[in-house]
């Protein structure tokens, strides 16, 4: 017989979990936006354009594939992308500027 579990207990567990998870989301894109922020100081140094549409099309069949796999959304996942890539890029447009 299997134990009844208390469903606020339950809810407790999971949001833990969920809480667990957008702290470790929060830290890895801090981290991503120290690395892109490497690459935009590069690109405005030697007078490179902000955006990459080549690597962002390739970076998006990427992810694509990559949600797939996780069997997560592969358009919320692109959604994701195209919203941190617009911040990015933002962020290189104002390196470049300031240089």
């Amino acid at each position: 017989m299997t134990e009844a579990v208390d469903p606020r207990s339950e809810l407790l567990r999971l949001r833990a979990s969920i809480d667990n998870i957008d702290a470790a989301l929060i830290f890895m894109l801090a981290e991503r936006f120290r690395a892109t922020q490497q690459v935009g100081h590069l690109k405005a140094e030697h007078e490179m354009p902000a955006s990459d549409p080549g690597r962002e099309e390739q970076q998006v069949a990427r992810l694509r594939a990559l949600a797939e796999e996780a069997h997560l959304d592969p358009e919320f996942a692109e959604k994701w992308f195209n919203f941190v890539v617009a911040e990015v890029i933002r962020h290189h447009t104002e390196a470049a500027e300031g240089r």
